[in-house]
């Protein structure tokens, strides 16, 4: 976890009703595309939201918010919508190629929106 004095600059990306529960959205953040998550904790009953770099190595295409949100043991995973690929929410990194694993970045909700920092 990233306390709000490491980054330094917040980028607001949308309402968090702009994303369906346990799904993405791509967002362009500083010229880059980011996959960003919501995802509902049905045992805390808690929201969290994840970023990671949308472009899948793997496949050679920028699709990793259209992928499955699922889990692999404790790590909360999306799934490329290519070739299956797991890369990990909070480390971006890929659980079967780790090296093609791709940027994570920290993501917060405040004040009914999500943001993510640069």
């Amino acid at each position: 976890m990233h306390s709000d004095r490491q980054i330094e600059h917040w980028t607001e990306v949308c309402e968090i009703g702009d994303i369906v529960p346990n799904t993405g959205v791509c967002a362009l953040i500083n010229g880059e595309q980011v996959a960003v998550f919501r995802l509902i904790d049905s045992a805390l009953q808690e929201t969290r939201v994840f970023a990671i770099g949308n472009y899948d190595p793997n496949s050679d295409a920028s699709v990793l918010s259209r992928g499955l949100v699922g889990s692999l043991g404790e790590r909360i995973v999306v799934a490329s919508p290519i070739y299956k690929h797991h890369f990990d929410l909070q480390t971006g990194e890929c659980l079967e190629a780790p090296e093609h694993s791709v940027s994570a970045y920290p993501a917060r909700i405040a004040d009914g929106k999500v943001w993510v920092g640069a």
